[in-house]
Formats: structure tokens, C-alpha cells, sequence
């Protein structure tokens, strides 16, 4: 998860290869003379400057951030578009995320407060279409008040918020927001948005994975550099999203498990002796996974993103990640050819409606 720099001695020997022509020629072009009993002063030596250090836990949390921000990103359009493909899991959202530095264990407190955040819950994400975005909240604003009434902060200040906001977005169209911004408040009315109401979950793991559990869907770090562009991670996320939508962790009677495989992994220190077998996960009957697999292609498309090499992503996943890897997509998701099949005939059928401006949906 990690980039490391280049060896320091390869950046001295381009710098040397370019300053040697110059220092030889300034010599061969100029001849001092200094008269006898005259000492020449030398030439002060300014210190090259010492290098920024930056903390390894401040790193890893930034490295996190990224990676949360991008899985974000890519799944703000599925969860604006598919309100009508998620069922009974559509709800009036506001759009944004916050977190105090209280949002992140102890040990990485301090790596937060280093990030700029604070007791005071801040924005960290806006939805892409959501309301909060048309209003022009920012990601970094301060929340001061929701309806007129003081926002919680410290420790507890996410949960208390959460409870605050659960009985408005019921039966209202807007809610007041005012922020802290560049020294002032704005106060903002806030239309709400309807839309699929899942938590997304970064997982802090290398294994190239994904599960729902009915109301979140979480991608793995390994999932996410696996995928090779935004059309990829949004096929990942939509699939997760479609098997929440028609409720196959309870029909397998897997809820429990899932959701404990997902509160381990969003953890910024997993327990990885838990990711050495199959973590109890049962793998998806192909009824159930052609059927996420055909909803999945819907979402995407209607969020705007290509569903065209979609069988090509799921052959290329199943063949470097084989149903013998534990732990990994395949061995949940086995019938490859199965769902490869159902997949292209989505895909055409997505492609037609496209094509004569019919509305996408099954």
C-alpha cells in the first residue's frame, strides 16, 4: 500500500551528469588573478535542506484516505442513480460523510489531528448529485448546526449527530445545515436526496475481495488495485450493491457472518488470522449470483459508466484468482462460466435499450 522513492543515488548521479558540463565550462572561460598576501574569503556552503519526515502512521492513514476517497468517488453515481433498482433500500440521504479524529482508533488520533482534523466533526466527502454537492458544501466545512440545533462534537460526536439527523429526513424535503467556513458560518438548505442507502466500506486487506451483508458493501484495498479503471471498481461495487438489493446474505443465512467479516476488515488493524480460510462465508448458489450479476450491469449503466468489457473483468478476476485462492472473489463466486453467460446477455440487452433511448432497467 506503500510507493517507496528511488535510491538516493541515482537522483546524485542525474544531477551530477548535468552540472559537470556546466561547472567545466565556467573554468575554461574566466581566469582569476589574486594579488600576493590577499587570502580569498571562501565561499559560504548553504546546507542542502533537511528532509520532510513524515510519520508512518500519518502515512498510512493518508494512504487510507486516498483509497476510501477514490472507492467514494467511483460509487457516488451507483448510489444516485439506482434509488428505483435498490428496492426497499432507498432513502433520503443529505450526502455527505463526516469524521472527528475520534473516528480512527487511538493509536492514529494524533495522525489525525496532524490531518487537520479535529473534536468538531468535519466534511470529508460530498456525493457526487447529491443535494449537499448542488449547495456547494465542501469537503473540510465544519458542522455548527442541523436545524438550528448545535451539533454534537467529541468523542461520541458521530453517533450523537447520526441520531440527531435519523427523525428529520423523514418527511422533509430539505434540512438546514450551517457550516464553519474560512472563518464565518453559511447556513445552507439542504434538499435531500433519494438514494440507495448502503454504507461503503474500504477493507484493509490485500486479499482481492468484496462482500455485502445487506446494508453495506465493502471493496478490499487488493480489489481495488486489481481493478485497472473506474468501470472496474464500479462493476465491484455494483455487484455487492445488487446482492444487498435482493436480500441474499439473510436468504443464506449469512448475515451475521458477513457483517463480522466487514467490522473486522474496516478496522485500520484487521485480525488477519480470520483471513487464512474461507472466514465461514458460504459460497453463492449461481441462482443467486446470475441474479446479482444481471442487476449489477443495470446500476452501472444508469450511473453512467461502461459495461462492455464487463464479462472481460470478471474472466480475468476468476482466472488470476482461481475458486482455490481463500479468501478470494472466486472462491465465493464460483460458477464463472455461468455468470460470465448471463452477464453477456445483460450486457446486450443494456446495449439495445442504449441504442434506441429506451429507459435501463431488467
Amino acid at each position: 500500500m506503500r510507493l517507496t522513492n528511488a535510491p538516493a543515488w541515482h537522483g546524485f548521479k542525474r544531477y551530477a551528469a548535468v552540472t559537470l558540463p556546466l561547472v567545466l565550462l565556467a573554468a575554461c572561460s574566466t581566469t582569476e588573478t589574486i594579488p600576493p598576501g590577499i587570502v580569498k574569503p571562501a565561499t559560504p556552503v548553504t546546507p542542502p535542506p533537511a528532509a520532510v519526515v513524515v510519520p508512518p502512521q500519518q502515512a498510512e492513514l493518508k494512504s487510507l484516505i486516498a483509497l476510501q476517497d477514490r472507492l467514494y468517488d467511483v460509487a457516488a453515481p451507483l448510489l444516485v442513480n439506482n434509488a428505483l433498482l435498490c428496492r426497499n433500500n432507498a432513502r433520503n440521504l443529505l450526502g455527505f460523510t463526516a469524521k472527528t479524529k475520534y473516528s480512527f482508533t487511538a493509536e492514529f488520533i494524533a495522525a489525525a489531528s496532524s490531518l487537520g482534523l479535529t473534536d468538531q466533526l468535519q466534511i470529508t466527502g460530498v456525493l457526487a448529485g447529491s443535494g449537499a454537492a448542488k449547495v456547494g458544501l465542501q469537503r473540510g466545512d465544519l458542522l455548527v448546526a442541523i436545524q438550528d440545533k448545535p451539533v454534537p462534537v467529541g468523542a461520541d460526536a458521530e453517533r450523537q449527530t447520526a441520531l440527531m439527523l435519523g427523525p428529520l429526513v423523514n418527511g422533509r424535503n430539505n434540512i438546514k445545515v450551517t457550516v464553519a467556513r474560512n472563518g464565518g458560518n453559511q447556513t445552507m438548505n439542504v434538499p435531500l436526496t433519494r438514494a440507495c442507502a448502503f454504507g461503503i466500506e474500504l477493507g484493509n486487506t490485500d486479499n482481492v475481495i468484496s462482500y455485502a451483508d445487506g446494508r453495506r458493501v465493502l471493496v478490499s484495498a487488493g480489489m481495488m488495485k486489481f481493478t485497472q479503471n473506474d468501470d472496474e471498481l464500479a462493476l465491484v461495487i455494483a455487484k455487492e450493491m445488487a446482492h444487498n438489493s435482493l436480500t441474499h446474505a439473510s436468504r443464506q443465512r449469512n448475515t451475521a457472518t458477513m457483517t463480522g467479516v466487514i467490522d473486522n476488515l474496516i478496522r485500520l488493524r484487521p485480525d488477519t488470522t480470520s483471513l487464512s480460510g474461507a472466514a465461514g462465508v458460504k459460497p453463492y448458489p449461481q441462482q443467486l449470483d446470475v441474479a446479482a450479476d444481471k442487476l449489477s450491469m443495470y446500476m452501472v449503466a444508469r450511473a453512467g459508466y461502461k459495461v462492455d468489457n464487463a464479462a472481460a473483468f470478471w474472466q480475468r478476476l476468476a482466472t488470476q484468482y482461481p475458486a482455490t485462492v481463500l479468501n478470494g472473489y472466486t472462491a465465493i463466486h464460483p460458477a464463472t462460466d455461468y455468470r460470465i453467460s448471463a452477464i453477456q446477455q445483460a450486457v446486450a440487452d443494456i446495449q439495445a435499450k442504449q441504442a434506441s433511448g429506451a429507459v435501463i432497467q431488467p
